[in-house]
C-alpha cells in the first residue's frame, strides 16, 4: 500500500482525503517512480477543493509535479536509480499525480534531475519556478536585456511571481512587483524587487493606452490586470502571460499592439518539448536567485496537505510549500 491524497466524486459529493491505495491501482505508464517530494500549486488547490473544473476523471491523485527516483522503466531513456522531475502533461488532472508515494507515468513526460540539486530543491522550485523561468527565457528570446528598462511582475507574492522576481533580479533587471499584500514589502524587496506597487492599480478596468512605464512584464493574473499591463508597456515591449488568477478573459483592445508594437507572449508550461524543459531546469539549477528562494521553503507531510490547501486558497500562504511524501 502507498499513501496518497485521493480526490473522489460520486453520489456522496466531491471530497479529498489522505488515504492509502494499492500500487496496482497506479495508471499505466512506462516508468514507475518512487516519489520523494511533490509540492502544492494553485491548480492543486483547485483540484483538492473542487473550486475549479480541474480534475477530468475520478478517483484522482492530485499533484501537478514531483521529483523522485526511478524504480522500474521500459523507456530506454531512464533506468532504475535515475533521479527525475515531472511537471505538467495533465498529471494531477487526467493522470494520477505527485501527491503520493509512487507514480507511474510516460517516459516522455520526465526529465533527468540536474545533478547539482536535490529532489527537495527541485520541488521547492517546482512548476512555479519552472514557469517563471520559461517566462524569462521567452522574454530573452524576444530580445529583452536589463538595459531596456524595468520589468513588472504581477502576482508578486505567489509562487510564479516570487520566482520571477528572484530570477530577474539575479540577472540584473530592475523589477517592479505588483501585489495585493503591500505589507509584505520587506519580503519582496528581499527577493530583489526594487519597487512595490499595489495591485489595485492594475486590477480594475482601465484605459486601452496608458502611461508607458515598463519595458516588459511577467503576468500570472490575467483579466483586467493583463489588459492594464499591456496598456502600460513601453513601445515595442512584451509581456509573458502564464496565468489566470484573476480570470481567463482579456478585456482589452488592439491599441497597445498596433499603436505601440506591444507583444503578448503566451507561456504554455504544460506540454513543452523535452529540450525546452531540460534547458529551463538547467537554468534554474544555475540561478542563485531561484536556488536561494528554493531553500527558504516550508516542508509539510502528506497528512498536512488538506490544511495547507485551505491556507493556499484563502491567500494566506506565502512562498513555496514542499510535500515530503514519506514524512
Amino acid at each position: 500500500m502507498i499513501e496518497a491524497i485521493l480526490v473522489e466524486k460520486d453520489e456522496r459529493g466531491y471530497r479529498a482525503q489522505a488515504t492509502t491505495v494499492r500500487e496496482e491501482q497506479l495508471p499505466e505508464g512506462e516508468v514507475t517512480v518512487r516519489v520523494e517530494y511533490s509540492t502544492l500549486n494553485y491548480k492543486d488547490g483547485l483540484a483538492i477543493t473542487g473550486k475549479g473544473p480541474v480534475v477530468r476523471s475520478f478517483p484522482m491523485v492530485p499533484g501537478i509535479d514531483f521529483a523522485g527516483v526511478v524504480e522500474a522503466s521500459t523507456d530506454p531513456e531512464f533506468s532504475a536509480g535515475d533521479r527525475v522531475i515531472l511537471n505538467g502533461w495533465g498529471v494531477g488532472e487526467q493522470h494520477w499525480g505527485g501527491l503520493a508515494q509512487k507514480a507511474r507515468v510516460k517516459g516522455s513526460w520526465l526529465v533527468h534531475q540536474p545533478p547539482s540539486i536535490s529532489s527537495r530543491d527541485a520541488m521547492a522550485i517546482g512548476t512555479a519556478g519552472y514557469t517563471a523561468m520559461l517566462c524569462v527565457i521567452a522574454l530573452e528570446r524576444f530580445g529583452l536585456t536589463p538595459k531596456h528598462g524595468p520589468v513588472l511582475v504581477t502576482g508578486a507574492n505567489g509562487g510564479v511571481g516570487s520566482f520571477a522576481i528572484a530570477i530577474l533580479s539575479g540577472l540584473g533587471y530592475r523589477v517592479v512587483a505588483a501585489t495585493g499584500r503591500v505589507s509584505e514589502t520587506a519580503y519582496l524587496e528581499g527577493l530583489g524587487a526594487a519597487e512595490i506597487i499595489d495591485r489595485e492599480q492594475l486590477s480594475k478596468p482601465g484605459k486601452p493606452l496608458q502611461k508607458e512605464q515598463w519595458a516588459a512584464a511577467i503576468d500570472s493574473v490575467g483579466s483586467h490586470t493583463l489588459a492594464n499591463v499591456c496598456a502600460g508597456l513601453r513601445a515595442d515591449g512584451a509581456v509573458a502571460a502564464c496565468g489566470m488568477a484573476q480570470g481567463l478573459d482579456l478585456p482589452s483592445s488592439v491599441a497597445p499592439f498596433i499603436l505601440r508594437g506591444v507583444s503578448l507572449l503566451g507561456i504554455n508550461s504544460v506540454t513543452r518539448p523535452r529540450e525546452e524543459r531540460v534547458e529551463a531546469w538547467r537554468r534554474l539549477a544555475a540561478s542563485s536567485g531561484a536556488m536561494g528562494l528554493a531553500r527558504a521553503t516550508r516542508e509539510i507531510a502528506l497528512r498536512d496537505v488538506l490544511a495547507a490547501t485551505e491556507e493556499l486558497m484563502a491567500g494566506k500562504l506565502r512562498g513555496r510549500v514542499v510535500v515530503n511524501v514519506w514524512k
